[in-house]
């Protein structure tokens, strides 16, 4: 098959707004290591990933759209890393900076386009790492994560490598909400680690991360304070670790065609009433008063959410993704879905095939917890659409209607 590669740096100038903690409220004030665009085109599919938390679901439709090939064969995925601009209109931070959201979007449907005019034949193996045993359940210790490794090698046929992609399901959020300068977290440093070794770019794909990252908890974030083990020093770490684990995959080719199917999927929002949300901005108001700085802005950022009572119809709609690359498959999903999804998709798409299942893929509204989690409660659960401006936390059994649409896909590209 022939296969493309194309790298751009979409990194702002210091100054701007930061998002991934509503307890920072600090600008950019540098720039620790580069955030990048990775297109990857095979045949009339491609893949693009962006450093940042996320993206809207309209701007990676817009991508997408200018595309050169069909929109249904582009996967657009944000890597999630908590230490990048506002990336969202109206989601996870201050508004975003429109002119360099614009460019964003320009870069990566042209370095999209670039890496299909550079395609050239490869052969795609496939296989798994050693889990590196990163991952924690943030909500429960013990709970379930997605440790698998999958690693994708897309070989020239002198022995060269054009590509490689790595996949691994931990929030890249091992820099806390005191650090201010632009980072693309352990991702970054794996990506790094493997291109020096493997001798070509690689691409970085956060699985279904929804509850899992190091080992701290969600509210372990609201804090401006420094914390032991959310360093640069322990990103490195992390990355190496997850480097290391990839290297001792044994990618193997294997047969199959390239393939690509999506569908649109439209999920329930559970919308509190009215009187509810009135009656936590009192909460919320009062607390704040008293409240030291990080929790009052985080408790600020609530008020301002209930009073601007985001509007809409109570459903989100989006889209998911399947691409079949010979022996492996990507299938991608909207939002920060758990490892339980992961596993799930893994189930069904059987033995014998190399699976990447990708969250915060065309779009990022929110934490797709599945109907088992909705007991607990918790940030994920019942708090985090304020940060991310929805009118409401996805419903129970939103995440099993997500599933529901994979199947099908599933079928088509197996």
């Amino acid at each position: 098959m022939r296969a493309g590669v194309a790298v751009r740096d979409v990194t702002p100038p210091p100054g701007a707004a930061m998002s991934g903690f509503a307890a920072r409220t600090a600008p950019a004030t540098g720039v620790h290591d580069p955030l990048l665009v990775h297109a990857l085109v095979v045949e009339e599919t491609a893949l693009v990933t962006v450093d940042v938390v996320g993206l809207h679901e309209d701007d990676c439709a817009e991508i997408r759209r200018r595309c050169t090939g069909p929109a249904d064969g582009v996967v657009v995925h944000a890597t999630h890393t908590h230490g990048g601009p506002v990336s969202m209109r109206g989601r996870l931070g201050a508004p975003v900076d429109e002119a360099w959201l614009a460019a964003l979007v320009a870069t990566c449907a042209e370095a999209v386009d670039a890496a299909r005019a550079a395609r050239e034949p490869v052969e795609v193996r496939a296989g798994y790492g050693a889990g590196p045993g990163v991952a924690r359940n943030r909500r429960r210790p013990g709970g379930p994560v997605d440790d698998a490794l999958p690693v994708l090698h897309l070989g020239r046929p002198d022995g060269s490598l054009l590509a490689a992609v790595l996949s691994y399901a931990c929030h890249p959020v091992v820099l806390g909400a005191d650090n201010t300068l632009f980072t693309a977290d352990y991702p970054g440093v794996a990506r790094r680690m493997l291109a020096e070794r493997l001798g070509g770019p690689v691409l970085f794909v956060t699985g279904c991360a929804g509850d899992a990252n190091t080992g701290h908890s969600a509210a372990a974030s609201i804090s401006t304070a420094a914390a032991a083990g959310r360093t640069f020093a322990a990103a490195e770490r992390i990355g190496t670790r997850v480097a290391d684990a990839a290297l001792t995959a044994e990618p193997r080719p294997g047969s199959g065609p390239v393939l690509a199917a999506a569908r649109e999927v439209v999920l329930d929002l559970d919308v509190p009433a009215a009187a509810e949300i009135a009656a936590h901005i009192a909460a919320w108001d009062a607390e704040a008063a008293t409240a030291e700085p990080a929790r009052a802005a985080l408790l600020r950022e609530w008020s301002a959410w209930g009073r601007a009572r985001p509007a809409g119809p109570a459903t989100w709609s989006g889209v998911v993704s399947v691409l079949r690359w010979g022996p492996a498959l990507l299938v991608a999903l909207p939002g920060e879905p758990f490892a339980a999804a992961a596993h799930e998709i893994r189930r069904q798409a059987g033995p014998g095939t190399t699976v990447l299942v990708a969250g915060y893929s065309n779009g990022c509204p929110g934490y797709l917890p599945p109907a088992e989690e909705h007991a607990s409660g918790g940030y994920e659960v019942t708090e985090a659409h304020r940060y991310y401006g929805m009118p409401g936390p996805f419903a129970r059994g939103a995440a099993e209607r997500l599933l529901d649409a994979v199947r099908p896909l599933l079928d088509e590209c197996g």
